[in-house]
C-alpha cells in the first residue's frame, strides 16, 4: 500500500512516497507521475525517505518514463532512500540510469 503526497516547492513537483509499492500500489505511483507531467511540471523530486519496499514493477514505472522525460527536458530526481530501498536501484543498475540524491538539498542542487 502507498500513499504519495503531492507539494509544490521552489517550481518542482515533490511527490512524498510513503509505504511499499507492489505490483498493485504501483499503478498510482504511474498515475501521480502522469499527473505531474500533465500539469506542466518539469523538474520533479521524489521523496523516498518514507518508501519501505519498492518492486520490479515500481522500479518498472520510473523505468518506463525515463526516454519521455529526456525528449520533453523533464528532470526526476528521487531522494531519501533507506539503504534495502538503495540496494534494489544499485542491484538493477538504476542508479546509473535515474538520477539519486542522499536528501533534498542535494536533490535541489541536481535539477539547478
Amino acid at each position: 500500500m502507498i500513499h504519495i503526497k503531492r507539494l509544490q516547492e521552489d517550481g518542482a513537483d515533490v511527490m512524498a512516497l510513503v509505504g511499499e509499492i507492489d505490483a498493485s500500489s504501483s499503478i498510482d505511483l504511474d498515475l501521480a507521475i502522469a499527473k505531474s507531467v500533465g500539469e506542466g511540471f518539469t523538474k520533479l523530486l521524489i521523496d523516498c525517505s518514507a518508501l519501505e519496499y519498492i518492486s520490479s514493477a515500481g522500479l518498472g514505472v520510473f523505468m518506463s518514463y525515463i526516454e519521455e522525460f529526456r525528449e520533453k527536458s523533464i528532470q526526476m530526481v528521487l531522494f531519501g532512500m533507506n539503504e534495502k530501498v538503495a540496494n534494489t536501484f544499485q542491484i538493477l543498475g538504476l542508479n546509473e540510469l535515474l538520477k539519486i540524491a542522499a536528501d533534498k538539498a542535494e536533490a535541489k542542487k541536481m535539477l539547478a
